[in-house]
């Protein structure tokens, strides 16, 4: 904001902060008169001692300082201002005596940025005063703006670094968990699920029909291929429906449902899974028979309570579910035909009617004391009721 000086000139920035630095109070006086009517806020004061002192709680913009003042002359109170980093840019006019070059070159030697000659002209003491404290202002902005730029970037930094610090730990976990397990901890900071807990899971457990006896007469080349397309299909299949992958085990694969996220429709989600992994390897079942393999896919999926959490040891942890659930999915899995997807009781009663199914009966599953009615999967069935 600037007002206009008696001349019409425009005026200074208002409110700039001048130190009158005189031991004549006549010369104080008579600046304070020509700077305070032009919109200046005048400080000022009879030596140096005093201008240093001041300097030390008082803000200003420009500093007036008479040469000639006894104690602490203007050269030395300059030199003095300008040693001090806080005040280093503080612009100095040295009042001087008129036609004195030797106290001209001296006070450059100090630091000072000006000069005005006795007697002064008071526009030409307006306009350098008011000169100089554009510049002084326009120091002050650049500071600020320095240090808003370095609180910037120290921010920046602390971010970047802490972005990097999570994906380098969602990469560590995720060698060792699913990775949603790795993003849920990442996120939420809190690894409290890790820990041993109970849980009611669907689980859902595949291999491939004629596996062992194709990987004893295939190239090892040949057995890489085939896992990796299978694990490649299946892979982006569990993660898409929500499942946890709990491992890969050769041609084996285990995904639960319910945990660690909840899954309220687990069992209709781990058979609508199941039926797209059908269909996926189905696909790539053509081309290894073209290649002369005979390799077909199961898949077992029962409900019930298990035990979850981390195991493992430091540097290798796995999150696994541990229960007579993961036993019954994986006999399912070993009696299912190529192409068969068998379920147990409570998976087929958490279903809706969007699935066509036929009961196979009682079925002895190996390792399981009692029989198990199982349920095969036939497809999914549309609003009109058809297959």
């Amino acid at each position: 904001m600037t007002s206009a000086g008696p001349d019409g000139s425009p005026g200074p920035t208002v409110g700039v902060r001048v130190l009158v630095v005189d031991d004549l109070e006549t010369n104080r006086k008579l600046m304070r008169a020509v700077l305070e009517p032009r919109g200046f806020v005048v400080h000022s004061v009879a030596s140096g001692e005093e201008a240093l002192a001041t300097l030390e709680t008082t803000d200003v913009d420009v500093v007036l300082l008479d040469v000639l003042m006894p104690g602490i002359d203007g050269y030395d109170t300059c030199a003095l201002i300008k040693a001090e980093p806080r005040t280093a840019a503080l612009p100095i006019i040295m009042v001087t005596a008129s036609g004195a070059q030797r106290q001209r070159l001296r006070a450059l030697e100090m630091g000072a940025d000006d000069f005005i000659t006795k007697p002064f002209d008071q526009a030409e003491l307006v306009a350098r005063v008011r000169s100089l404290a554009r510049m002084k202002r326009l120091h002050d902005t650049i500071v600020e703006q320095a240090a808003a730029l370095e609180s910037w970037n120290a921010e920046l930094e602390e971010r970047v670094a802490a972005q990097v610090d999570d994906l380098e730990r969602l990469g560590r976990l995720r060698r060792f968990l699913s990775p949603q397990i790795a993003q849920l901890i990442v996120e939420t900071g809190d690894e409290s699920f890790l820990e041993s807990h109970r849980r009611d899971i669907t689980t859902v457990f595949t291999d491939l029909r004629g596996f062992t006896a194709f990987a004893e007469t295939a190239e090892p080349e040949e057995t890489m291929a085939v896992l990796r397309d299978y694990h490649e299909a299946l892979g982006a299949l569990v993660f898409a429906y929500g499942g946890t992958l709990e491992h890969f085990a050769g041609d084996g694969l285990m995904v639960f449902f319910n945990d660690p996220p909840p899954c309220a429709d687990a069992p209709e989600r781990a058979v609508r899974m199941a039926l797209e992994m059908r269909d996926r390897v189905d696909v790539l079942a053509e081309g290894w028979h073209r290649q002369g393999h005979s390799l077909g896919f199961g898949v077992g999926i029962a409900q019930g309570y298990a035990t979850l959490g981390r195991v493992g040891f430091e540097g290798r942890w796995d999150y696994a579910a541990i229960g007579t659930v993961t036993n019954v999915a994986a006999r399912l899995c070993a009696a299912a035909a190529a192409r068969q997807i068998l379920i147990s009781p409570r998976v087929r009663a958490g279903l809706d009617g969007c699935f066509e199914t036929r009961p196979l009966g009682p079925v002895e599953l190996r390792g399981i004391s009692r029989p198990v009615e199982v349920h095969e999967v036939i497809g999914t069935i549309d609003p009109e009721g058809d297959p």
